[in-house]
């Protein structure tokens, strides 16, 4: 039985004095609350701000993405020699459905003339920021499109140049409004699309990632938070920790990241928002419940707190440690945009568990019982532990296990199995740019509409980087492979070819386009025939560039998946003290990841129709699920410790499953809805991750650590512990 702590005079125990009276010990807890608080304030302030600011650091371009030895990497770098600058282009695409007229192809001149002279703001204009001057204007072969190419310098199209916006942004957004004034009232169709175009939907795309996805899911966590809790204070103290937590991971990135020590994009701005959210959420969670246990037990908040905290530490800190480790094993990628994620994570992961064990303490000893209103807990020696196989949810799901193990683990393994048979179905070969979003925006249009009238190719031509002696060579091999429209060394008819340090840049277009999955196999075959023409030609270029990102997906999984599991083992023998307790729930999470991934290939492929996934989603969704979803298995397996050396190992287990039961699946269901609110973005990637990881924690509450591992732990009986003591 606890120590109560209890004595006469229960008002001045909840205040902090000691059973002789004294008061010394109320101020010093009261100094070290304020002094907490206002530390979490300053943090805050100079926090908060810098959250807004995570923007102003990204860098989305999977080129620079790359391992330097990529084959397309090495062609990039080598084709800088041969123009001034890197050019990133944009295509404006005219259309008149009954045929291009000449007053068309007038005003399409008198447009492209005008370009370099529209205003960007700041005194500013677009020819301030051009790699070459606009290119003449290209009719199509079914003289219904005209095309025009405006080529920006890719090395300044991060340069801000008014309120924020980017160069990159700002020459799409004037093109766009220049056109709407000019070109549609005529009658014609005009699209701004091309690279650049499309990287200028994705900043609109990111553009309310700071305000619109962190409000949607601090909205979300503030309603569940409600319902768990029946209380209107709570929440909000949980919702200021999740929020000072992402301040201090804010104000540790965006130095990092604008210094160039880490890579951040839009992606793993957004994975960090939701990662300290709801992992906050979720440590946060688990401390208020063994507070207010212990506050039916304890007069004293000091003594709940001081007890409940001590109890908390080890699991939380285990489960961030976790956590954290996985993420930081994404550091064995050879993609920049996952190694950079691995960093970001473990930082707002390291910040949700430092706020989580220091401002939300504070705050829940300052506002004391009151905290809980209107179901304020009272000194009653209630536990949950007395639920065990009684009517509330978890005491009967708890007698269910101790009556039927054997049925219960079987039953539940093979519904998981069931569901991971469709596993191998999950396409993640890649997708199209036009893929990339669920709206249809311009770019994606324009993409389309493009195909139409000329190769789809055009614009974003394969680079083959060759020996001038093979120059010709390369040329007639490229044009004889499948899906490869033209290829010449020449940049215009008549034109030598320009050598450098003895070597030819041939050009070849593709009749697909460039950005879509059938494109990287042109490629593929492509640097085949042209190995046995010379093992030293290099084949880049953008396709190129997506099949090195594919290859080197592949690579990683291959690599960092491993080296995740074998962290968290070590994590999960050293906290459980137990080898066989540490295999049961590596497994037992392995599992349910590839259930998860079954049932999404079932619900993308013939539900959500989606076209297919990016080859790095299988490895984020594992980073997710298995490292996010062990701490569930943590949480539940470190009470069950607990309890199994004072009543037994069997007792032990169902005690741990009812007295957890509650708060872990409210855990669960707050990041599955935390991370659901990445689904607000019309980005496909996004929207899968939301799924898995959302679909996949759920399955982790519900059925692996309420069923499947408490059933198999009691199944196998005290054993579960070895080889520590209480094996034996």
């Amino acid at each position: 039985m606890k120590q109560t702590g209890q004595t006469t005079d229960q008002a001045g125990l909840e205040t902090g004095t000691s059973r002789g009276g004294r008061s010394g010990g109320r101020w010093a807890w009261r100094a070290g609350i304020a002094a907490v608080l206002i530390a979490w304030l300053v943090l805050g302030s100079l926090g908060g701000p810098t959250v807004g600011k995570l923007s102003e650091v990204q860098e989305n371009d999977n080129a620079n993405f790359l391992p330097k030895q990529a084959e397309s990497t090495l062609v990039s770098n080598e084709s800088a020699k041969f123009v001034d600058s890197t050019a990133l282009p944009y295509f404006v695409l005219i259309e008149r459905d009954e045929g291009i007229t000449p007053a068309d192809l007038a005003n399409a001149n008198e447009f492209l003339a005008k370009v370099p002279t529209l205003d960007l703001g700041n005194g500013k204009t677009i020819g301030d920021y051009l790699a070459a001057p606009a290119k003449t204007v290209i009719p199509s072969e079914d003289k219904k499109a005209l095309l025009l190419t405006v080529e920006l310098d890719g090395d300044r199209a991060d340069e801000v140049v008014t309120e924020g916006e980017t160069v990159l942004f700002a020459v799409a957004d004037t093109m766009r409004t220049e056109i709407k004034q000019d070109l549609t009232p005529t009658g014609l169709k005009v699209y701004v699309t091309g690279p650049g175009g499309v990287f200028a939907d994705f900043v609109v795309a990111f553009g309310g990632i700071d305000g619109i996805l962190l409000g949607v899911a601090l909205s979300v966590v503030f309603v569940i938070l409600l319902i768990v809790y029946r209380s209107p204070i709570l929440p909000i103290a949980v919702l200021l920790t999740a929020v000072f937590g992402l301040a201090l991971a804010a104000l540790v990135v965006y130095p990092l990241a604008k210094n160039g020590v880490l890579e951040l994009n839009g992606q793993s701005q957004g994975i960090l928002f939701i990662l300290v959210v709801g992992a906050a959420t979720d440590y946060s969670l688990l401390l208020v419940s063994r507070y207010k246990e212990e506050l039916h037990d304890y007069t004293s908040k000091y003594e709940a707190m001081r007890i409940a905290w001590r109890a908390s530490i080890e699991p939380i800190a285990a489960s961030a440690a976790t956590v954290i480790l996985g993420l930081l094993c994404l550091l064995l990628s050879q993609l920049g945009s996952t190694k950079g994620l691995g960093p970001v994570g473990a930082i707002g992961i390291a910040g949700a568990l430092v706020s989580s064990m220091s401002f939300l303490p504070a705050i829940l000893l300052a506002f004391g019982r009151r905290i809980f209103w209107p179901s304020i807990p009272r000194v009653d020696h209630v536990h949950a532990r007395d639920q065990v196989g009684g009517r509330r949810l978890w005491g009967r799901v708890s007698g269910l296990v101790g009556r039927s193990p054997r049925k219960v683990w079987a039953i539940s393994a093979l519904a998981l199995l069931g569901c991971a048979a469709f596993l191998p179905t999950f396409k993640a070969d890649g997708i199209s740019q036009e893929d990339l979003f669920l709206d249809k925006v311009e770019s994606v249009t324009g993409q389309e509409e493009l195909a139409k009238h000329f190769d789809a190719g055009a614009g974003t031509p394969v680079q083959i980087l060759t020996p001038v002696a093979q120059a010709d060579q390369v040329v007639q091999t490229a044009a004889q492979v499948d899906g490869v429209g033209t290829a010449s060394a020449s940049v215009a008819p008549g034109v030598p070819p320009k050598v450098v340090d003895g070597k030819v840049l041939v050009q070849a277009t593709l009749e697909v386009a460039a950005d879509s999955p059938e494109a990287t196999k042109v490629v593929e075959h492509l640097r085949t025939e042209l190995d046995t023409v010379n093992p030293e030609i290099l084949v880049g270029g953008t396709t190129a560039i997506n099949l090195d990102v594919l290859n080197a997906s592949e690579r990683d999984l291959l690599v960092i998946i491993p080296a995740i599991l074998a962290v968290i083992f070590v994590v999960l023998m050293l906290l459980l003290r137990s080898i066989v307790a540490a295999v049961l729930l590596v497994v037992a999470n392995v599992v349910s990841f590839a259930a998860t991934v079954g049932v999404s290939a079932l619900m993308f492929n013939h539900v959500f129709d989606f076209p297919g996934a990016d080859p790095s989603i299988p490895l984020y969704a594992f980073v997710f699920l298995v490292a996010l979803g062990i701490d569930y298995s943590i949480f539940l397996m470190t009470r069950v410790r607990e309890e199994s050396q004072e009543q037994g190992t069997r007792p032990g287990i169902l005690i741990g499953l009812a007295v957890t039961g509650g708060v872990i699946t409210s855990a669960g269901v707050v990041l599955a809805a935390t991370f659901s609110a990445l689904a607000v973005l019309p980005i496909l990637f996004l929207v899968q991750i939301a799924f898995m990881v959302a679909f996949g924690v759920l399955l982790d509450t519900t059925v692996v650590r309420s069923l499947l591992v408490p059933a198999l732990a009691y199944d196998i009986g005290k054993k579960v512990w070895w080889p520590s003591k209480l094996s034996s």
